[in-house]
């Protein structure tokens, strides 16, 4: 399967949505994002990490 842009971007906005709903309701920690280049992807995705 063939992922162009659009979906790349469809699919981190999903991501990064249920990971912030639960960090919404609880507050705590630090996050830190990170940007890797994915050699699979062949383009930058982001790395979160949550940090006490």
């Amino acid at each position: 399967m063939e992922l162009s842009r659009c979906r790349f971007f469809a699919a981190t906005g999903t991501a990064a949505v249920v990971r912030v709903a639960p960090t919404v309701a609880r507050p705590g920690g630090r996050r830190i994002l990170t940007l890797v280049y994915d050699k699979a992807l062949g383009m930058m995705r982001a790395v979160e990490r949550v940090v006490p």
